[in-house]
């Protein structure tokens, strides 16, 4: 299991998983986007549509780069650039199957079709 730093406890909310042990998930906070992932690109980069209909191309930045392996279909957390921001943008986090199934149940993925 690995533990993930938590910067700002705010950022999680508690849900239980298929096991019954308690997980949190990261919700969006403000400036980000949930999306998922459409093709890849080739170059570490991958086409995202996000949960406001757009298709950005992203990229998984340095920092992650080792930890986070993405492929079609998954669900992931979105930062748009600041420059260019409606046209591309970094993944940050990647969800699991429970927690995407959390997300559902609370309605974060009803604009994505998911």
């Amino acid at each position: 299991m690995v533990d993930e730093k938590i910067d700002d406890p705010e950022q999680f909310e508690s849900g239980e998983g298929e096991s019954g042990m308690p997980m949190r998930v990261r919700t969006p906070r403000q400036g980000q986007l949930l999306g998922v992932v459409e093709s890849r690109l080739g170059f570490g980069k991958m086409n995202v549509v996000c949960s406001d209909r757009k298709v950005r191309i992203c990229r998984v930045p340095g920092k992650y780069r080792q930890h986070l392996w993405v492929k079609e279909g998954e669900v992931v957390l979105v930062e748009p650039w600041q420059f260019e921001g409606d046209r591309k943008g970094d993944i940050v986090y990647k969800y699991k199957k429970a927690q995407v199934a959390w997300l559902h149940e609370h309605g974060y993925l009803k604009d994505l079709g998911v």
